[in-house]
């Protein structure tokens, strides 16, 4: 049985000895969270080409899918915007038919993908391969709703990115006013709401005031009725779609269920890893993928499109006080509800507010302050970053993600060349220590006054992309006082190392422990205060000698 208990969803562990307590705060996160997933769920489907009702169904049975069967303790799963760009171009190129048979493939591919233990590679994809690619998908979800959100009067935009820039300026002219002046409206009261009312979700909060306002004054612009019809009240009958795809094409559906299933694996289990983060818990990666992959294929007989983990909604799910998947599931519960008993009025929603709405989401998505901080730091970071970012805004997503690792890779070796050592143990002790000092170690720990209420540990070798998750392991059960990191024996930092550092100082900071940095210098130094770890630590807490550290950790502690 234990080989198997990675794959116990997190539902039936913490549901055994569950509580009316519990249940009040699920209850209370899984409402906000369903009325927060239901613009952007219609408003994702229809960025990628489909009905709304289609991400409407997606987030009610893979997001029910995900929770009650995945390895998380609060992921959220539904249409995200990642997936927007790749829907998108797969209905243009093979329609609803070979989307829904490239995510049956997928949903396939992902259980394998768990079964296989795959779930831990995901510490293989490098921090600035994946804000590259967040970032190019932004820019295109923001460029994909220009038309919707100024009334342009033109037919459907063309996929490639230049040429829509071309043909909306030659559109511009034809803007509708009464829909400009909704969209604009609506994306100034999300603004709004952000900054003077942040505990009122800014999406649902801005679509029901514009959705009143426009009724209630008969402003003539499109609808999800006029363009779509009206958003049924129930879910279809599940069955599985037509599967009647030219051979031609089935080469090319494969390799899109391999995109999606590549894509909505990294996008879950960083959802989940962040998701950790934030609760102090631990997900089970190798389920989490099953789950996915089940949630997926009911995704498809449902009618619906991709599926993955929200990051945030997840995120919004923890800070609404969700302490189980029962949030999660609540949260399909009440979208399900709100389609039973409020369909007509969901009917009535301007394109114009869900236009706004994408455009504040693909703002979030774009992580410019992580863009920009990326951009300073090592030239090899820097590289895979620009590198994801144009490949998936001017060519493909897929494209860019193959092409990031590889250039990663070939990083990651030219760094390993640079600064790697073997060292025999065998001969070490066979010749003179002024040949071999690694034989005694002055400032090894053991020789050194620790006092209770201090933990040392250290890192040694290269702190980049493949060894960042060294801190997710150091459990805290016992929070110290001071916590002292000793970096003696790394010769650099990547981005992907500086973020794991700055989430292992977040979570030092919430047990009310002292992180101390101890021997940075050099190299590493410059990493860490190019990357913005040395500013948040402050220069007070990071000392070039394991002494001056003891000695802090010393007054620290009395």
């Amino acid at each position: 049985m234990s080989r198997f208990h990675e794959f116990v969803p997190k539902s039936y562990l913490y549901l055994r000895d569950y509580t009316l307590n519990l249940f009040k705060k699920d209850l209370l996160a899984g409402i906000t969270v369903g009325i927060i997933a239901l613009p952007l769920a219609m408003a994702f489907a229809i960025a990628s080409g489909v009905t709304p009702d289609k991400g409407l169904f997606t987030a009610i049975v893979a997001g029910f899918l995900i929770s009650a069967l995945g390895g998380s303790r609060v992921q959220i799963g539904g249409p995200t915007g990642a997936f927007v760009v790749i829907v998108y171009g797969i209905i243009q190129r093979t329609g609803y038919e070979g989307l829904a048979l490239s995510t049956l493939i997928a949903s396939v591919l992902l259980i394998l993908f768990g079964i296989c233990r795959i779930g831990t590679w995901i510490k293989f994809v490098p921090y600035p391969l994946v804000t590259g690619f967040t970032t190019g998908i932004a820019v295109i979800i923001f460029s994909s709703q220009i038309k919707d959100f100024f009334g342009l009067q033109m037919g459907a935009p063309p996929a490639d990115f230049v040429l829509k820039w071309i043909e909306y300026f030659r559109a511009f002219p034809t803007t509708h006013g009464p829909t400009l002046a909704v969209s604009a409206s609506t994306l100034a009261v999300i603004l709004a709401i952000r900054r003077f009312c942040p505990r009122i979700p800014w999406g649902i909060g801005a679509i029901v005031l514009a959705t009143l306002v426009t009724w209630a004054l008969d402003i003539r612009i499109e609808t999800i009725h006029s363009k779509f019809g009206e958003v049924p009240r129930t879910l279809p009958i599940p069955s599985l779609p037509s599967l009647k795809v030219p051979l031609d094409k089935l080469s090319e559906i494969c390799f899109d269920a391999i995109t999606i299933a590549l894509l909505g694996g990294i996008e879950s289990l960083l959802s989940a890893v962040i998701a950790d983060g934030m609760m102090g818990s631990r997900h089970k990666s190798n389920c989490e993928l099953v789950a996915q992959g089940i949630a997926n294929f009911g995704s498809v007989l449902f009618g619906g499109i991709p599926a993955t983990g929200a990051i945030a909604r997840t995120a919004a799910n923890v800070k609404t006080g969700a302490q189980t998947p029962m949030a999660g599931m609540i949260h399909a519960v009440t979208l399900f509800c709100i389609i039973l008993f409020l369909a007509p009025v969901v009917s009535l929603i301007p394109l114009a507010a869900l236009a706004a709405v994408l455009m504040m989401i693909a703002w979030n998505m774009s992580e410019i302050g992580h863009f920009v901080r990326l951009l300073r730091g090592p030239a090899g970071d820097m590289g895979v970053l620009l590198t994801a970012f144009f490949l998936t805004v001017l060519v493909d997503i897929t494209v860019a993600i193959l092409f990031g690792m590889v250039l990663a890779s070939f990083l990651f070796m030219k760094r390993m060349s640079d600064f790697s050592k073997t060292v025999a143990l065998t001969p070490i002790f066979r010749e003179p220590q002024s040949e071999f000092p690694e034989k005694t170690d002055p400032d090894a720990i053991q020789n050194k006054s620790v006092p209770a209420g201090i933990e040392v540990y250290e890192i040694q070798g290269p702190f980049f992309f493949g060894a960042a998750d060294m801190l997710q392991n150091l459990v805290l059960s016992a929070p110290p006082k001071v916590f002292i990191l000793r970096m003696r024996h790394v010769p650099m930092v990547d981005a992907s190392g500086a973020q794991a550092l700055k989430e292992f100082y977040q979570r030092c900071k919430r047990h009310k422990t002292t992180l101390l940095l101890s021997g940075v210098q050099g190299q590493t130094k410059t990493d860490l205060a190019h990357l913005g770890i040395l500013p948040l630590v402050g220069e007070k807490n990071t000392f070039p000698h394991i002494d001056a550290a003891l000695a802090q950790a010393r007054l620290l502690v009395e």
